[in-house]
């Protein structure tokens, strides 16, 4: 069968939502940066591709994946709108392995954005008379648990209730996310991340900045002040705080991919091959369980066990998603997130599953080998994940 392979990979810096360099860029701008520098570095024509498939999310609906397209003058490539939440990015690079693998397509550009900072805002009016304004997310509330019903921090019980339904305690919460901004801070250092990150020509009070480091990481910090940090949720017991969860954050991802024989005829390296992807749908209430139920599935599919995979990429959108799935699966902790996650550079919804995926392609272009998986909870009771070899 036909190999889809990734031959660039590239993402823009992320951006801290509504005080960041990025709070002034819209998501389809972001798009269209990331989409135009994986055209370029692929070494392929704007002309070869057949499609283009954007994650987007809370963005009020469209196709941001079109808006790239005629913004870049590739006015013959069509876009698709992926929408599943934090995993929209993963499910978007499964679709379009799924076109090159079939035989549909040739060359495909995968990805997402998000931009928190300039997402739209509705009104929506409920059954009972009352009206709110925000970003509604478009999936029912589940959320029943002994706490009661809570519309408004659905999301943010969902990272207790994994913590609490798996054993999961504060301090094990709160020493994850640390060691998440200490390793993203020394991988920044280390310019482990350059090869992927696409500068951004952000307007930002009415000059133009260039912005090209992930500026959510704290340095300075530490685990003794994590600690002091209050719930999210005044309740007793709860142990989700603002310091063990993700932040909310602004970024685009864009992977090339392509065929393995269109890769050959034109001389081009790949980074990695796409080996296996898929999703799964969990209890909503419990919706960081689809980070880890995702994996299992995934990997039968590509026919391997947790022992053959030498890196992780398990979302912190909070901190208890990964540490459930090191416990549960039997992941060596060490493999997982080496160069930080969600806590610490942040979670950009629709763009996050992208840049994992292009950190882990590049990591293993250089490591000339290896297999790596990227997984993530999705919103609404989700999970996705996506399985990558060196070629």
């Amino acid at each position: 069968m036909t190999e889809a392979v990734i031959v660039s990979a590239v993402r823009t810096p992320i951006g801290t939502s509504y005080k960041g360099t990025l709070r002034e860029m819209l998501s389809e701008e972001l798009a269209t940066l990331v989409v135009g520098e994986a055209v370029k570095r692929s070494g392929l024509n704007p002309e070869d591709f057949g499609d283009i498939i954007l994650a987007e999310s809370t963005a009020g609906g469209g196709d941001i994946a079109r808006y790239a397209a005629v913004a870049n003058g590739m006015i013959q490539v069509p876009g698709q709108a992926v929408q599943r939440w934090c995993a929209g990015s993963l499910t978007s690079i499964g679709n379009a392995a799924a076109q090159i693998r079939s035989g549909m397509e040739t060359a495909v550009i995968a990805g997402g954005t998000h931009s928190y900072s300039t997402n739209p805002t509705i009104t929506s009016r409920f059954p009972n008379g009352e009206e709110k304004t925000g970003m509604r997310p478009s999936f029912p509330y589940y959320e029943t648990d002994e706490f009661g019903k809570a519309t408004d921090d659905v999301i943010v019980n969902v990272g207790f209730n994994i913590a609490k339904d798996r054993g999961i305690t504060r301090e094990e919460q709160d020493a994850w996310a640390f060691r998440s901004h200490q390793r993203a801070i020394a991988a920044i250092d280390a310019g482990q991340f350059d090869d992927e990150i696409v500068a951004v020509q952000a307007r930002l009070e009415g000059e133009i900045v260039n912005f090209a480091v992930d500026e959510h990481p704290r340095r300075g910090g530490s685990l003794e002040k994590l600690g002091t940090l209050k719930p999210i949720r005044e309740i007793d017991g709860f142990t989700v705080t603002a310091g063990n969860s993700s932040g909310v954050n602004d970024a685009a991802s864009a992977l090339a991919i392509v065929s393995d024989e269109l890769a050959a005829q034109r001389g081009l390296t790949p980074l990695a091959r796409i080996r296996a992807w898929g999703a799964v749908g969990v209890q909503p209430h419990l919706t960081g369980v689809g980070g880890v139920d995702a994996i299992p599935l995934v990997l039968k599919r590509a026919g391997l066990s947790v022992s053959d995979v030498d890196l992780w990429e398990i979302n912190e959108a909070f901190a208890s998603v990964p540490i459930a799935a090191v416990k549960e699966l039997g992941i060596d902790e060490d493999k997982v997130n080496p160069w930080g996650s969600g806590c610490s550079l942040g979670h950009p919804i629709s763009a996050s599953g992208g840049r994992m995926v292009a950190t882990l392609a590049h990591e293993l272009k250089r490591r000339g080998g290896g297999i790596a998986v990227a997984s993530m909870c999705a919103a609404g009771g989700q999970g996705g994940a996506v399985v990558i070899e060196a070629v």
